[in-house]
């Protein structure tokens, strides 16, 4: 039984990623290996970001020691689906700000037709205070937060 996620946030900034099926990312059934759409959504996440204007990891990591936003739980939907030559687009939301952790929400649709929905739960993490291996949960940074608001 497939459970829906939870309601949509109110609207918020959006940001669309476009994607091209190759043949290469099918199974032998010509279906879209499942797999690949986590690598899109992945992509999609980062590109959201960047659109946001959110300066580059790397550049984060230097100046406030924010390695990035890995993630620490998901949960996809498989709706309908996607073959070699089919265009999608990812739309990509917060559809939750917390204190150091946001739902990083995905839609991806071919047209009119959704093909796949998922929400992430990423933390911004940093560097562990005492230099042990690992990361720790921080802040979300007021700025970013509206940037990508």
């Amino acid at each position: 039984m497939s459970h829906p996620l939870p309601p949509t946030a109110p609207p918020g900034r959006s940001v669309v990623h476009r994607v091209r099926v190759e043949f290469g990312d099918c199974d032998p059934a010509r279906i879209v290996w499942f797999p690949n759409y986590f690598r899109w959504i992945d992509a999609a996440g980062h590109h959201f970001f960047v659109q946001c204007g959110v300066p580059p990891w790397h550049e984060l990591e230097k100046e406030r020691g924010i390695l990035g936003t890995p993630i620490v739980d998901t949960h996809a939907r498989f709706i309908a689906t996607a073959s070699y030559g089919d265009v999608l687009d990812i739309a990509v939301s917060v559809a939750e700000w917390r204190r150091s952790s946001f739902v990083l929400r995905h839609r991806v649709t071919r047209g009119e037709t959704l093909i796949m929905e998922c929400d992430e739960v990423r933390i911004f993490a940093a560097h562990r205070a005492d230099h042990a291996p690992g990361i720790r949960a921080v802040p979300i940074p007021d700025d970013i937060r509206a940037m990508c608001s």
